[in-house]
């Protein structure tokens, strides 16, 4: 084992054990639908066991059925998987000084373990009698290009249609422009500007520029930090162990282990750090009035904060410990300035709202995009009965009791074919 690989195993069990630590303690949760259930335990209106069941009913899909199935193959993790596992931790084990050395312990085996496992998958692939680990790759193909139309459905869904397909229409039209007309000389330096994250920066600013036109003079966030003075007052209370999470994330992120979402993951699999720290950045600003919005009603940070410190990280390449010291640094000013921000948000209203439009608009279009694409990686597999295979999953788990949530529908699809062609191979059916 090498020094890098070393240093990669300490950091993603670090963010596991911390993580684990924070959930335990009611200081951050990664769960944006989990954080407005820790009041309720911690003001004792509920019990450990029903916070425990929750944390896993809002989670547990997600990890097994998006989290993990996408990070498959790949050494860089996406934060679902582990941050996520890691509110189910925290919330599992008990509310007391041994429970919270329990979360940290559990915490960082599995995120060790996480990382060995998918490191070691790929190799387990090469001894199926069908190996459909190429296959798989292409699940995340259309992610890509996918990713760039979500600000143009979130804009459509806050204001109206029309200026949904104003801002797809000029996505559209900066991607060909980038395509054409992107690569150029200058002073004999050759730029090549990509495609993809030019039509993304295009539609995130046709985004902001739509809501910040809705302007107002009300204090709906400023009346928050007000009524719940105490709550804000406990997350810049714990700012220490937020900041070491921040750091931590941060440094992870450096070492291009973790990335907070599939399109920065596949961009980083393709080595275009530029353009997944771009991304990156650009969902994060989406999440700054949700996150902040609901930290100062539940008293319960984001485990990663804005997620600015994942971009932060990847600028910060192959330097872990000048990023952890940035991330400790940003995570730390994200939290003092957590009530100015919130109530400057008052100005400008549409921006404020703006991140539930976001977050519903980013996990439609990730659903759809893995869908096409397990129905190309199955394709790929088995032609035709490929398309078959993932159109019926899709269309039987909708009349089913408890379905899958959409995300985590293709790529479970699309692993269960590769265990079914397995099994149908070695009986020698298929």
């Amino acid at each position: 084992m090498n020094v890098t690989t070393l240093i990669n195993y300490i950091l993603i069990a670090a963010v596991g054990g911390v993580g684990s630590i924070l959930a335990n303690r009611g200081i951050a949760v990664f769960n944006d639908g989990l954080r407005p259930i820790m009041p309720e335990y911690i003001e004792g209106k509920i019990t450990r066991k029903e916070l425990a069941a929750t944390s896993f009913a809002v989670s547990f899909g997600l990890i097994i059925g998006f989290g993990i199935p996408v990070s498959i193959g790949s050494t860089i993790l996406v934060a679902h998987s582990i941050l996520l596992a890691a509110d189910v931790i925290g919330t599992w084990t008990p509310d007391n000084k041994w429970g919270t050395a329990l979360a940290g312990v559990v915490g960082a085996i599995y995120g060790a373990g996480l990382l060995f496992g998918l490191s070691s998958i790929v190799a387990l692939f090469k001894m199926l009698p069908f190996n459909f680990l190429p296959a798989l790759s292409l699940m995340s193909g259309p992610i890509l290009l996918a990713f760039c139309a979500f600000p143009a459905l979130a804009v459509a869904s806050q204001h109206n249609p029309k200026k949904g397909f104003i801002t797809f229409g000029l996505t559209f039209l900066a991607y060909l422009l980038a395509t054409k007309f992107g690569t150029f000389k200058v002073n004999g330096y050759t730029i090549t500007l990509n495609a993809i994250g030019m039509a993304l920066l295009v539609a995130m600013v046709c985004m902001i520029y739509f809501a910040a036109q809705i302007k107002g003079d009300g204090n709906s966030n400023a009346s928050l930090v007000n009524v719940f003075s105490k709550r804000v007052g406990r997350i810049k209370g714990n700012w220490i162990w937020l900041s070491i999470m921040g750091g931590l994330i941060t440094a992870a992120s450096s070492m291009l282990i973790i990335a907070v979402d599939v399109l920065p993951q596949q961009l980083l699999v393709k080595n275009q750090v530029m353009e997944a720290a771009i991304a990156t950045f650009a969902r994060a600003i989406g999440f700054i009035p949700l996150v902040f919005s609901t930290a100062i009603v539940t008293g319960v940070y984001g485990m990663a904060g804005t997620t600015i410190i994942f971009a932060l990280g990847l600028l910060l390449k192959g330097q872990p410990i000048v990023a952890f010291i940035a991330g400790f640094v940003w995570m730390w000013i994200e939290v003092q300035l957590l009530s100015a921000t919130a109530k400057g948000l008052d100005k400008f209203p549409g921006l404020r709202d703006m991140g539930e439009h976001i977050r519903t608009s980013l996990q439609d279009t990730i659903a759809i995009a893995l869908l096409i694409g397990a129905a190309i990686a199955c394709n790929k597999m088995a032609a035709n009965i490929g398309f078959f295979w993932v159109i019926g999953f899709w269309l039987l788990n909708k009349k089913a009791k408890k379905p899958l949530v959409d995300m985590a529908v293709g790529p479970i699809a699309t692993i269960a074919f590769g265990v079914l062609l397995n099994i149908l191979r070695m009986i020698m059916i298929f």
